[in-house]
C-alpha cells in the first residue's frame, strides 16, 4: 500500500487588503454653505429674499440631476412666489398631486417649450392665451421643465401625460445674464429667467421685477464667492431688495 500522504495543505494566500480610497468629494463640497439659501455664507443670500404674489403660478418639473446642483435657478421661483409647485420628473410614475393638479378646472397650464418642430404644431399657442385663461377667471400656470436643454428636450418627448397640454414658446429678444454655466446660446435662459419674462408678458410686471432682482443678486453673488469675494458694497438690485423687506 502507499503510504498516506501526511504533508500539509498548502496555505491559502493572504488577501491583501485594498487601499482605502479617497473620499469622494464633489465639486465645491468644501464651501461653508448657508442651510437657508444654500449659498456660500461669503455671501448668503437670506438678506435679500421677498415674496410677492402673482395671478399666474410656476410649476417646475425638475430633472432629478437639477435637485444637487446648487446652482439651480428653480428654487428662486419658490422663494419669491410661494405658490410655485416642484415635482420631480419621471418618464412613467406621475407624481399623484401633479396628476390631480393637472385635472383641476381652476388652473391653466400651459408647458413652456419651443414650437421647432412640425409634430405638435396644433398644440402651440401664444402669450395671447394667458391673457384668455386670466379674463375667464382661471389660474395661468406656467409649467417649465427644469434642466439642461438636452434633459428638457427627453423630458418633453418621454412624457406622454404632458401631451394634451398647450405649449407656449417663450418669444423674447432677452439674452442670458446666468453667470454660472455655459449656455450653448446667448438665447437660451435659465430657469429664473424664463419665469421672470413670462411672468412679465402675462401681466404680473412687479413679481417679474422681483425674481428678476432676486436672480441678479444670486448671479452676482454666487459668480464672486467662487472667487472668495466678499460683496461689500449693496448692488443695484440688493438695494431694491432690501428696500422692498423694510416695507412689507
Amino acid at each position: 500500500m502507499p503510504a498516506s500522504d501526511t504533508s500539509p495543505e498548502p496555505a491559502s494566500p493572504v488577501e491583501q487588503p485594498r487601499p482605502a480610497r479617497r473620499e469622494f468629494k464633489a465639486r465645491g463640497s468644501f464651501v461653508i454653505r448657508c442651510p437657508g439659501c444654500n449659498l456660500p455664507k461669503l455671501n448668503c443670500l437670506c438678506p435679500y429674499k421677498v415674496s410677492v404674489a402673482s395671478h399666474a403660478q410656476v410649476w417646475l418639473l425638475t430633472h432629478s440631476m437639477e435637485h444637487l446642483k446648487p446652482t439651480n435657478t428653480g428654487r428662486l421661483i419658490s422663494d419669491v412666489l410661494s405658490d410655485t409647485k416642484v415635482f420631480t420628473w419621471s418618464r412613467t410614475a406621475l407624481d399623484p398631486e401633479f396628476e390631480a393638479l393637472l385635472q383641476y378646472s381652476r388652473y391653466a397650464p400651459f408647458l413652456i417649450f419651443p414650437d421647432d418642430q412640425p409634430d405638435y404644431a396644433e398644440r402651440v399657442v401664444g402669450i395671447d392665451a394667458v391673457h384668455a385663461a386670466k379674463a375667464n377667471e382661471r389660474i395661468p400656470v406656467y409649467l417649465i421643465l427644469d434642466g439642461t436643454w438636452r434633459q428638457a428636450r427627453r423630458m418633453f418627448r418621454k412624457s406622454p401625460y404632458l401631451d394634451a397640454l398647450p405649449v407656449l414658446p417663450l418669444r423674447t429678444e432677452r439674452e442670458t445674464r446666468y453667470r454660472l454655466r455655459k449656455p450653448a446660446s446667448k438665447a437660451h435662459l435659465c430657469t429664473a429667467e424664463v419665469a421672470t419674462e413670462l411672468l412679465r408678458q402675462g401681466g404680473d410686471s412687479d413679481a417679474a421685477s422681483v425674481l428678476d432682482d432676486y436672480f441678479d443678486v444670486f448671479n452676482e453673488s454666487y459668480a464672486a464667492s467662487r472667487f472668495y469675494r466678499r460683496i461689500d458694497e449693496p448692488t443695484s438690485a440688493m438695494q431694491r431688495l432690501l428696500k422692498r423687506r423694510l416695507e412689507s
